[in-house]
């Protein structure tokens, strides 16, 4: 395990007015705030689900004078959750921090390492969860001529329609669910395509003027798109181990997307693509599932901070979903 040894945490005079920190901003980091958050009082249990169908079925009849009205039922079964526990920590020992000059915040420099850990570790399972084929209701595919099926025509080269497909995605969830699509989830690579895709930026041109240039944002996807929130999966990972070269990558799919109905409101029979149980009941009074603690390790002459998280993202309609695979080339 590394951590700062005696003489790395002291700085030479002339450059103790400065720090150099490559942390990632949290704002990077979505999976969070894709799905709906419970907290939960128990680390494991149960919760009803409801066959849509039977809500969906046009049943109501004409009824003669003096009879039964036409009726029916439904179907209630269950599913359950698990939230499992995981932690992360630094140790400052008592001689690093003895030694350590004023400029440095050691308990604050631990607590954003071991918080940055958690951010990691949320998105990459968020991701390898949600963000790849066989998981959703419908898997499309980029092609490089095919916009047929399945298949839907790349949208880096510039004859492909972005617009049309993710409309008629919208339209297919709701022929088949009941329910619009309301989240978009884009890799980087597939956010840089839309934001210069001709199509695109042709509905935005005549909004330009002198000093103010077609551009597009998120807003102006979400608008052209008909759906309430996008997020970018912008958070990056090393995967290289300790001591070899660093490798960094993003940590979802670049080139991929995904469309979802994501509830904005947890609830009794409320559809959602997919819920995050939390486990407050364990972490106190934390919605998210997570806390932060500081304690002494005698046996190590060491003040450790700890972070432990206990939640699952859990997926609950596979229908409410549909994946863009390598929609970029």
């Amino acid at each position: 395990m590394s951590n700062p040894l005696t003489g790395d945490v002291h700085v030479n005079t002339p450059l103790s007015n400065i720090s150099v920190a490559l942390m990632q901003n949290a704002s990077n980091f979505v999976a969070d705030s894709i799905f709906p958050n419970i907290p939960v009082s128990k680390q494991s249990d149960l919760y009803y689900t409801y066959d849509r169908g039977h809500f969906n079925r046009n049943e109501m009849a004409e009824r003669a004078p003096g009879t039964e009205s036409a009726g029916s039922g439904y179907e209630l079964g269950d599913d359950n959750y698990y939230c499992r526990v995981y932690a992360f920590h630094h140790d400052i020992a008592d001689e690093t921090r003895a030694n350590a000059d004023s400029m440095l915040s050691m308990d604050r420099e631990a607590t954003s390492l071991v918080t940055n850990k958690a951010l990691i570790f949320r998105e990459a399972n968020w991701a390898s969860t949600f963000f790849k084929t066989s998981v959703w209701g419908t898997d499309l595919n980029g092609h490089a001529t095919l916009d047929t099926g399945n298949n839907r025509v790349f949208w880096d080269i510039d004859s492909s329609t972005p617009i049309e497909h993710i409309r008629a995605a919208v339209d297919a969830m709701l022929g088949n669910t009941g329910f619009l699509p309301n989240t978009l989830v884009l890799g980087r690579a597939v956010l840089t395509a839309l934001l210069d895709h001709p199509d695109i930026i042709d509905r935005l041109k005549y909004g330009q003027s002198s000093g103010n240039v077609a551009a597009t944002d998120l807003s102006d996807l979400a608008a052209l798109f008909k759906i309430d929130r996008i997020f970018v999966m912008n958070a990056i990972q090393n995967t290289a181990a300790e001591g070899a070269t660093n490798a960094h990558s993003f940590i979802a799919d670049s080139k991929s997307a995904l469309l979802c109905y994501s509830a904005p409101t947890p609830g009794l029979m409320t559809p959602t693509a997919g819920y995050s149980f939390s486990w407050n009941g364990f972490m106190g009074s934390s919605a998210s599932g997570s806390r932060i603690k500081k304690f002494r390790m005698d046996n190590l002459n060491s003040d450790r901070v700890e972070i432990d998280m206990a939640y699952t993202p859990k997926l609950v309609s596979a229908e409410l979903g549909t994946y863009l695979d390598n929609i970029v080339q």
